[in-house]
């Protein structure tokens, strides 16, 4: 798993995105948005002067059961992203997540922090079906910005949270290249700043 170090200062130079440049209230342009199962996500470019590029960022605030939203256009296998997010409500739940390896709205790769539950987790959703691969404990304050980071190489998946790796495993359940965004959950009102991803040569 070493590799993966490796990884992370290979794809140091990426895309970045601080959505300053989008129009306030709008989808920011050159994304595609939906929701994996049932409900509606609400994606828009909001005004936060919290943000870690101030002045706007990206707010998703519709209910569903897994909201996303996707770069078009990119196309990753191997490689890394990552954002900065911040819960601000939700009763059933307060996540923010990364999603890589995206197919389409059923088949991908999710990593996310929940400020409800104070955990940090790793998932594949095949055909509309979120499995669980792994959780980890970690304080997760809500209304707090945190760094949220994946970073993968073949079947080699690595989640950091903060600066800190939280998550390493293998596992080969969605392969090839994907398309790579963000994730919510139920109800959860999340901000999202600083979204940057990159590609590398897989890991030998």
């Amino acid at each position: 798993m070493v590799a993966l170090t490796v990884l992370a200062a290979q794809a140091a130079v990426g895309q970045t995105e601080n959505f300053d440049n989008s129009q306030a209230g709008a989808m920011p342009p050159g994304w595609q948005a939906g929701v994996t199962g049932r409900g509606a996500a609400r994606w828009a470019v909001r005004p936060d002067a919290s943000a870690p590029s101030a002045p706007h960022v990206l707010q998703q605030s519709g209910t569903g059961a897994f909201p996303w939203i996707v770069r078009t256009g990119s196309s990753v296998e191997d490689g890394f992203v990552e954002v900065k997010f911040k819960a601000l409500d939700g009763k059933e739940d307060q996540a923010g997540g990364v999603v890589w390896r995206w197919k389409d709205g059923e088949n991908y790769y999710v990593a996310r922090a929940n400020a409800l539950e104070n955990n940090v987790s790793l998932y594949y959703t095949q055909g509309g079906r979120r499995i669980t691969l792994k959780y980890v404990d970690a304080p997760v304050p809500p209304q707090v910005w945190h760094t949220l980071r994946a970073e993968f190489s073949g079947t080699r998946i690595a989640v950091w949270f903060n600066g800190k790796k939280t998550i390493e495993m293998e596992d080969g359940h969605i392969a090839g290249a994907g398309a790579v965004g963000l994730w919510t959950k139920a109800d959860s009102v999340t901000a999202f700043d600083d979204f940057g991803y990159g590609s590398a040569p897989a890991q030998k």
